[in-house]
């Protein structure tokens, strides 16, 4: 965490490694159009954590782009979470390096689970909160074989969730496997 020159907290963290992760990005071909693939595994995300809304996501120095996604009703195009919660659009799969909990989780490396976000200062003030509805997430992040944090899966909902310790290892052996499926991909072999 840092501080703007007024003396505010600063909610996103500073992300050093974000040149070196575009560069990685660009090198794998991922950030910047929706994959099939990531559609699929963002759909089995949510089958297996039984959440709404679904994401494999990467992170540049600007944004976020939602290269996998999953919606209760399926669409993947349209303005906003908000919209998609109540039926009435899409989701977009860019958004703003300052909303939401992704890039904790890349500048951490570690696992985050926010049963219900409001009971965390830190993070009920971020954006999504507000304007989109998050109340309860769950992420990991993509590290992938150079060590880099490439961005994230994640699962959110607009209502608290009890995630506990099982959500956790699930999240994260959920990563494990889509980086796998990547190094494969990589390698010449999907």
């Amino acid at each position: 965490m840092t501080y703007d020159p007024t003396g505010h907290l600063l909610l996103t963290p500073v992300d050093r490694e974000a040149p070196v992760r575009v560069r990685r990005l660009r090198q794998l071909g991922f950030g910047d159009r929706p994959d099939p693939a990531f559609d699929e595994f963002a759909r089995k995300l949510a089958e297996v954590t039984g959440a709404p809304f679904s994401m494999v996501n990467f992170i540049d120095e600007n944004r976020q782009f939602f290269a996998g996604l999953h919606t209760p009703g399926g669409t993947h195009t349209g303005s906003d979470l908000n919209a998609a919660a109540a039926g009435s659009g899409g989701v977009s799969r860019f958004m703003a390096r300052d909303h939401g909990y992704c890039p904790h989780v890349v500048v951490r490396r570690k696992a985050l689970v926010l049963e219900d976000v409001c009971d965390y200062p830190r993070f009920a003030g971020n954006p999504v909160v507000d304007e989109i509805g998050i109340r309860s997430y769950l992420g990991a992040p993509l590290i992938d074989r150079t060590g880099i944090a490439l961005g994230t899966i994640c699962v959110v909902d607009t209502e608290p969730r009890p995630w506990g310790r099982a959500g956790l290892e699930t999240i994260k052996s959920l990563a494990a496997e889509l980086i796998e499926q990547i190094h494969r991909r990589e390698d010449g072999g999907i």
